[in-house]
């Protein structure tokens, strides 16, 4: 068994006197009339809840989305075996995805992805995905809330190569998932080391970033300029910070995320839609992100 200690209701209780358990009475309540949905813990539910500053309605989105989202976009969510799965262990190694230990002044947790191996061919970019959704999902569940939580993007040896190993319908799907299921508070997303093929491939991710969270995207020709904005030394040595040597940090969080086994297996198994429960039509992947360029709405009841 995992030696794992998972973040509890107590603990989120603690740590956020303003969370009403009333508010988690109106949600239980209502995921009990979604007979599609999984069996939710109260500790899930208080992390949807926080994750939309205790706002009900926008929490059952996130709830709805979470959980139709994972079940209907395998490639970032199924086969997470580290064990297992070898083109998973290749995507861990080409890019280093890490959560780095120490956190911005206003407290909010880092994390970051930087390219270890330089040549295209081996880049996979859904098992990319796959990779940092499960730092994600540690980060979410063993440590509970945060304040928020910024994405350090280091762009040193992106290539032409890579932007054609990018499959826009993927593109969607990773930020519809960020957008509007991830039960985490979003604050920045740092790209630094910028340059013009980078730029390219951010204006292949640029229309499917909602209009009100462009601004949380911010590009920085110098580390200088981005000290700005966090502690440049939280980051790996390579990049001027004290963190430790990339490799150092990545063989960590791969331990990580194989002592996580359990979880993720037990996700893929439990933490599922069953469409033939849903009332009303039921969703398919092509329901939710369809063939025409545009997103379609997840209804809630």
């Amino acid at each position: 068994m995992s030696s794992i200690k998972y973040i509890t209701l107590e603990e989120e209780m603690k740590k956020n006197p303003e969370l009403k358990m009333s508010d988690v009475q109106i949600l239980r309540e209502w995921c009990g009339k979604q007979f599609h949905l999984p069996k939710i813990q109260d500790v899930q539910l208080v992390i949807f809840l926080h994750s939309n500053h205790y706002q009900i309605e926008p929490t059952k989105n996130t709830i709805e989305n979470y959980f139709t989202i994972r079940t209907h976009v395998p490639e970032f969510f199924s086969n997470r075996d580290l064990l297992k799965v070898k083109e998973l262990r290749k995507a861990f190694q080409t890019v280093a995805y890490l959560h780095l230990e120490r956190k911005t002044k206003e407290n909010y947790d880092i994390m970051m992805g930087r390219f270890l191996n330089f040549d295209p061919s081996h880049y996979d970019f859904n098992n990319g995905v796959k990779a940092g959704y499960m730092l994600c999902d540690e980060l979410i569940w063993v440590h509970g809330s945060s304040p928020g939580f910024i994405y350090v993007a280091d762009a040193t040896g992106v290539s032409l190569g890579h932007m054609g190993r990018i499959n826009p319908m993927s593109i969607k799907k990773l930020l519809y998932y960020l957008q509007n299921a991830l039960p985490a508070r979003l604050k920045a997303v740092h790209i630094i080391n910028m340059s013009p093929v980078a730029e390219v491939i951010y204006n292949m991710f640029k229309p499917f970033i909602k209009a009100e969270l462009i601004h949380l995207v911010h590009f920085h020709s110098s580390m200088e300029n981005a000290s700005k904005y966090f502690p440049i030394e939280a980051l790996p040595n390579e990049l001027g910070g004290k963190a430790g040597p990339i490799q150092e940090l990545l063989n960590a969080e791969i331990k990580k995320m194989e002592n996580f086994r359990e979880w993720f297996l037990e996700d893929e198994r439990i933490n599922r839609v069953n469409e033939s429960l849903r009332i009303g039509k039921s969703k398919t992947c092509n329901d939710l992100f369809g063939m025409d360029g545009t997103f379609r709405k997840l209804e809630i009841d």
